[in-house]
């Protein structure tokens, strides 16, 4: 344990450290919610309509953003060979890194989601649900990708292969988070669809280090 959590402390210093490094994908996260009008055009009715469907697709794109380094640059320079040979398991370090990379960068995104739900003629009183929601949902979405990212440590072209494991995973979690912002939206029971985006999320954390660590393994050996 004590070497996940010097794992831990390393990476979220490293990922604050470079200065922005939830940079671009906030930037990409706000940028695909603002082009929404231009879409479907500036009608109230019809933008808070796709409003939850956009969120949540562009947050769970955004998240797929940070996914091709969390493990490709540790592999490349050696780290992921000397974390593997000092006795640290490769599970705890998957966990370890996983979540320091969505503190690092999913929380930024849950904080702007708000700021879009509004854009999108969403119910400024339910901003405190949207930003929860998203902070749930982006961490099923940041542990889910860390199965595709360590797939992809490696290879070359990664964020394609990234893509096609993650994207499939990703579907319960946007149509539960979706949901709840749709309830929310309608004056509607929301808790159901929050507790099942929460599911979603702890069975992301408890399975992905696993997953992520057998592929970690290989992509050593």
């Amino acid at each position: 344990m004590s070497g996940s959590f010097a794992v831990f402390a390393r990476e979220l210093k490293l990922a604050w450290s470079g200065g922005g490094g939830a940079a671009l994908p906030v930037g990409f996260f706000a940028a695909a919610a603002s082009m929404t009008p231009f879409a479907v055009g500036s009608d109230t009715i019809a933008l808070q309509t796709a409003g939850p469907g956009v969120i949540w697709i562009a947050l769970a794109l955004s998240s797929l953003l940070p996914m091709e380094r969390l493990f490709q640059a540790d592999l490349e320079d050696g780290t992921l060979d000397a974390y593997a040979s000092s006795g640290v398991g490769m599970e705890g370090i998957a966990l370890a890194k996983t979540l320091a990379h969505w503190i690092a960068t999913g929380i930024p995104l849950a904080l702007v989601s708000p700021i879009l739900w509004i854009m999108l003629q969403g119910a400024p009183e339910a901003s405190g649900l949207v930003a929860g929601a998203a902070l749930v949902g982006s961490l099923a979405f940041f542990f889910f990708g860390s199965i595709g990212a360590a797939l992809a440590a490696g290879m070359r072209r990664g964020g394609l292969l990234i893509a096609l494991v993650t994207l499939p995973l990703y579907v319960p979690t946007m149509i539960f988070g979706a949901a709840t912002l749709d309830a929310a939206a309608s004056g509607g029971d929301w808790l159901g669809p929050l507790m099942l985006t929460g599911s979603a999320a702890l069975f992301g954390i408890a399975t992905s280090p696993f997953g992520a660590a057998m592929a970690l393994r290989t992509a050593i050996d």
